[in-house]
């Protein structure tokens, strides 16, 4: 047995066949374990999460790593036992970080299996069975009512006024009408009215259907498909750090080389220059930089959870500050999700439905109209849908739920109002009619109310109700009313038409002789808060695009709504996405609304994009946007609204669904790529001056003026408190007022090389004056060691106040008012004033006690640096201010 690719272009009578089952009596239990030993159990496999070892040993990948690991072993090969554990102490320690933050952000996407319902209806063997969901195979005949979950892939053979809400696998908000007849084999998804799909549900009617695909094989399976093999990739600042540690590594080796070889040639002791050499590796490699970098983006990870976005992936916090172009899913996302009346038509005019819900003891304003409250009154009554209040969520097709909330602004109760004209008949939404009636007591006859599609409910009346009575409906009212009923849908507005006929008898024909009242206009309407977010992105300029699985009318009215601008206008269908990614980015620039796509042309918009050179954010909260989630440089995922499975791969997950949190996500990643800056360009500047110290010692054959075991130590100090202390500035106001940095720019331009250079070369030149210093004052190698030492590490501590801005003042900018800064130069004054007075501590370091003279040449020395800059800074400050 082959399974049908297209089951929805057969019909059903050929598939049954095909599938060689019956559907009185179903699958025979022995047929059932056939086939699934042939088809396997109908679950969704997820990727399989990564084991703690592996996490282990990644953290041992990094080129730094593998540097300083080989000095630690040619410090043990020479017996230098103390440098040798100490680095591999600090490689330690650096692996625990990553790994302990690693093993939190890893998560798998088991939640694809919760979509699937847990048990099912089917018939086997001519018996009625409930059995569990994975156990469904090809074959199986389901039975279906309103409120079922659909656990497989099923085309229909019977049905009954069945209509399933797919929103969450099409991006459709109103549910759609299904039927048993074939469609095209080439139909759409959306359009394929004779299937109903695994994760969706049935909203109203019943059904029988035949499973027609399980697992993987399902729409839902593809989807899933797809999120496993879309590929994510390195974030950009996961790529610029791993480019500039390989760029450091190359530099110490070729220092390292060129030094050494030097000194060999100059007659140096070998072993001299081996300790050099693992001195220059230890003084290039910014050991803080990986623990740092972690925190930091750690940091604005709680921070940003303050603000109810939780992020999955630390460096998503930095990629979202990158982002360029944001693609954002419609319903739910712009929308509320949740149909709305929007205006009311009746013979005397057009009416606008306030959204707001009357406050208790307020009059409802639409209960003065009496022609719009006959309206509603219809549509209150002819529904299957259940509301008590407003502010309720009710029950049953979202549509009917918004007739009902429209009603009660109107001062309609349904119970009341059933109360009054008890229901005695109905007939079901037919799609062939695209009608349905309700049959009600009403004094001595009965009242039949209709709604529908507006051109179904014009054929079938002949009169409309006007102010004082009804009056005949002919030719050119009927076309001035679908036109109105055209001019509603070009608005973006989903139409349905109510009508009504007094009757002496409750089974009569419903739909004939009607007296049309009017027409209802309902929308999934735009979030209030969106419009002023979009602004927001397009001032710091971020591009919106909307994609989605809707109808363009619908999705042009909410680009309009929510102020997409001119781009708004431009909409391209799905099936065009391939052109259109063909011709490249000028194409993709004027496209403002991507509509009626499918997950995978979301996806390889997304790549588009990617391959335009674009940083690319995706929101969306269905499983239909699940791939492109993954795929995206940051997936952005609604936590209330949004499937397990687009939570599951998005690397950030809006707690409260607001859009413009996403607004205070970027400039929280703006504000950690320009202190990550921060603290790299503090971090290698102090780094360059150990290597210079160390460098030029052997080039002028001077005795080591920093051992090995020192650098490591003030690197764990000066590389760790501070640095992070300068990943805590809260950054300069009007950060969200510029443009989004180039994708392609490092972390260090030509600009952060020079200032690197140039604060090197003080500090550099401070700790060479202390040395001359310690030897006018007639010092011992021990005492010089101790001085030299000191003097680098508090010009150290003192250079963290020169990263503030060029343009901010001279006491009082963004450094200065970091509190967190002044805390970590006290706790590493201390760390580092003492070990020269604790007798173990000074022997590991080879340090001596300081007199009153060695603290004056330490701390004039160390200073000397700081004014040097603060100067120069000041001179600069002061030609940018008369430029400008």
């Amino acid at each position: 047995m082959m399974l049908p690719e297209t089951p929805h272009a057969l019909p059903a009578a050929e598939l049954l066949r095909r599938l060689l089952v019956s559907s009185a009596d179903g699958l025979s239990d022995d047929e059932i374990c056939k086939r699934r030993r042939r088809f396997g159990s109908n679950t969704i496999s997820s990727r399989r999460a990564a084991s703690v070892m592996r996490l282990l040993l990644h953290q041992f990948t990094s080129p730094v790593v593998y540097l300083l690991g080989g000095a630690a072993g040619l410090a043990f090969y020479f017996g230098e036992l103390e440098e040798g554990g100490a680095i591999v102490v600090v490689l330690a320690i650096n692996a625990l970080i990553g790994f302990v933050t690693e093993l939190k952000a890893a998560r798998s996407i088991e939640a694809l299996r919760a979509l699937g319902a847990r048990t099912a209806r089917v018939r086997r063997e001519g018996r009625v069975r409930l059995v569990p969901a994975e156990d469904l195979v090809p074959g199986d005949i389901a039975i279906l009512d309103a409120g079922d979950a659909v656990s497989a892939d099923m085309r229909l053979i019977e049905s009954s006024r069945l209509s399933a809400d797919e929103s969450t696998l099409t991006g459709e908000s109103v549910t759609v009408d299904k039927q048993t007849h074939p469609v095209s084999a080439d139909a759409r998804l959306s359009d394929r009215a004779s299937m109903l799909f695994k994760g969706t549900s049935v909203t109203r009617g019943s059904g029988i259907g035949v499973v027609v695909a399980t697992g993987l094989a399902t729409e839902l399976g593809q989807v899933t498909r797809l999120v496993l093999e879309a590929d994510p990739g390195s974030s950009p600042l996961e790529r610029k750090l791993a480019r500039l540690s390989a760029q450091l590594v190359w530099v110490t080796l070729v220092v390292a080389a060129v030094i050494g070889t030097i000194g060999l040639v100059g007659g140096q002791d070998p072993f001299l220059m081996v300790e050099a050499a693992i001195a220059l590796a230890v003084a290039a490699i910014p050991e803080g930089l990986p623990i740092v970098a972690t925190l930091a983006l750690a940091r604005g990870m709680w921070r940003m959870a303050r603000q109810n976005a939780l992020i999955e992936r630390l460096s998503a916090v930095e990629t979202l500050g990158a982002t360029t172009v944001i693609l954002t899913d419609k319903t739910g996302t712009l929308t509320e999700n949740r149909m709305t009346v929007r205006r009311l038509c009746t013979a005397s005019g057009e009416i606008e439905v306030e959204t707001r819900s009357p406050k208790a003891g307020e009059h409802p304003r639409l209960a003065d109209d009496r022609q719009a409250v006959v309206l509603l009154r219809i549509a209150v009554l002819c529904s299957d849908a259940h509301l008590d209040r407003a502010d309720e969520d009710g029950s049953g097709d979202p549509m009917e739920i918004a007739l009902l909330r429209a009603g009660l602004h109107a001062g309609l109760r349904r119970t009341a109002l059933l109360h009054e004209h008890r229901i005695t008949l109905k007939h079901a939404f037919d799609p062939a009619t695209k009608m349905m009636a309700t049959v009600h007591e009403s004094g001595d006859g009965f009242l039949i109310a209709v709604k529908g599609a507006p051109e179904a409910v014009l054929a079938a009346a002949t009169r409309v109700m006007v102010e004082h009575g009804a009056v005949a409906l002919d030719d050119a009212m009927r076309a001035e009313w679908l036109a109105r009923a055209e001019h509603f849908g070009h608005h973006g507005l989903r139409v349905l038409a109510c009508a009504m006929r007094l009757d002496t008898q409750a089974n009569s024909a419903p739909y004939e002789g009607l007296v049309l009242i009017g027409l209802i206009g309902l929308e999934d309407p735009a979030r209030a808060d969106v419009p002023r977010a979009i602004r927001d992105c397009r001032r710091a300029g971020i591009r919106v695009v909307m994609v989605t699985g809707d109808h363009p009318v619908t999705a042009r009215s909410i680009g309009r709504a929510v102020g997409l601008g001119d781009n708004a206008a431009n909409v391209v269908e799905g099936e065009k996405i391939a052109h259109l990614v063909e011709a490249g980015q000028p194409a993709l620039r004027d496209v403002g609304i991507f509509a009626r796509v499918s997950p995978a042309e979301k996806l390889a918009l997304v790549r588009a994009y990617q391959a335009a050179g674009e940083i690319v954010a995706m929101t969306g909260d269905g499983v239909n946007d699940a791939p492109a989630l993954r795929q995206a440089d940051i997936g952005v995922a609604m936590g209330l609204r949004g499937t397990d499975v687009a939570r599951e791969a998005a690397a950030m997950i809006l707690l409260d669904d607001a859009f413009p949190t996403i607004v205070r996500a970027i400039r929280e990643g703006r504000l950690i790529f320009g202190n990550i800056r921060r603290f790299v360009v503090y971090l290698l500047s102090c780094n360059l001056s150990e290597v210079m110290v160390v460098g030029l010692a052997v080039l002028w054959a001077l005795p080591l003026p920093l051992l090995p075991l020192q650098i490591l130590y003030l690197n764990l100090v000066t590389d760790v408190f501070p640095a992070f202390a300068l990943a805590m500035g809260e950054g300069e106001a009007g950060i969200l007022e510029r443009s989004p940095r180039d994708p392609k720019e490092p972390i260090l331009g030509r600009r952060q090389w020079l200032t690197i250079i140039l604060h090197g070369v003080t500090l550099t030149v401070g700790t060479f004056g202390a040395l001359a210093a310690a030897r006018l004052l007639d010092l011992d190698a021990s005492q010089s060691v101790t001085v030299t030492f000191l003097t680098l590490a508090f010009a150290q501590l003192w250079h963290a106040l020169n990263m503030r801005h060029m343009r901010s003042g001279l006491i009082v900018n963004e450094v200065t008012r970091n509190g967190w800064l002044w805390g970590a130069l006290a706790l590493c004054a201390g760390l580092l004033a003492t070990p020269p007075y604790l007798p173990p501590a000074a022997q590991l370091l080879h340090l001596a006690p300081l007199t009153a003279d060695m603290w004056s040449v330490v701390l004039a020395c160390s200073l000397a640096p700081l004014v040097v800059a603060q100067a120069t800074m000041a001179v600069i400050g002061r030609r940018h201010k008369r430029q400008r």
